[in-house]
């Protein structure tokens, strides 16, 4: 199961001055996309996702689950890089707003030099960087938010060929071989797999029809 949440720096800025302390600097080899869930994280998590069965309860309780969400964070071994998303200069929040930018325009053609200077960075800077706060380097990145694209297409009715050139691809050989490394599975395999998933679901969420008296 994957689940993206997105935080607010404001959040991260608020929860930091009442923790006061000063900002930490976050080692360069931080890696921010690996960490083990423990009970503490994971309960708030389970209440974040239940809200969607309460759809009333959403407005008032989501935003104090995701703050709690963020102050266990910040008490992880990766609340100093976290904090650094409280400050618009810092490093990692100037590749967050690189993540960002190629997650919105991951089929365009990737320039590393002009992510570089969006960025305010060296192209050696920016990959250091770059990897310290994803685990990857931006081409790995951008790879990866393809294939995940792709995966989405593919549940719907989509063709292969036409999912893999939708997110950016121009080889479909080049696409099954990556597909597959990711996901361990050929994307024709995975495709019927994700449709025949959707398709119970479906299956189980329709009323069942009124049992007949008997005469």
């Amino acid at each position: 199961m994957a689940i993206h949440l997105d935080i607010d720096p404001a959040v991260v800025a608020e929860l930091l001055r009442e923790q006061a302390r000063h900002r930490p600097k976050a080692p360069d080899n931080l890696v921010a996309a690996k960490y083990r869930l423990d009970r503490e994280l994971f309960d708030p998590l389970i209440r974040l996702l239940s809200l969607l069965d309460r759809p009333r309860d959403i407005e008032v309780m989501a935003p104090l689950i995701r703050r709690e969400i963020v102050w266990r964070l910040l008490h992880t071994e990766h609340g100093p890089l976290l904090s650094q998303l409280a400050f618009a200069n810092g490093h990692a929040a100037r590749i967050g707003r690189t993540t960002a930018w190629i997650r919105e325009n991951y089929a365009a053609p990737l320039s590393i030099p002009d992510l570089a200077a969006q960025a305010n960075m060296s192209v050696p800077s920016f990959h250091r960087h770059f990897k310290a706060v994803t685990s990857m380097s931006p081409v790995q990145f951008q790879k990866r938010v393809r294939l995940q694209e792709a995966r989405r297409g593919l549940s719907g009715a989509s063709t292969i060929s036409s999912v893999a050139y939708d997110v950016g691809y121009e080889s479909l050989s080049q696409f099954n071989r990556d597909y597959r490394r990711l996901f361990n599975l050929t994307p024709s395999d995975d495709a019927a797999q994700l449709r025949a998933t959707l398709r119970r679901e479906l299956g189980h969420s329709r009323p069942s029809p009124p049992a007949r008296m008997s005469q």
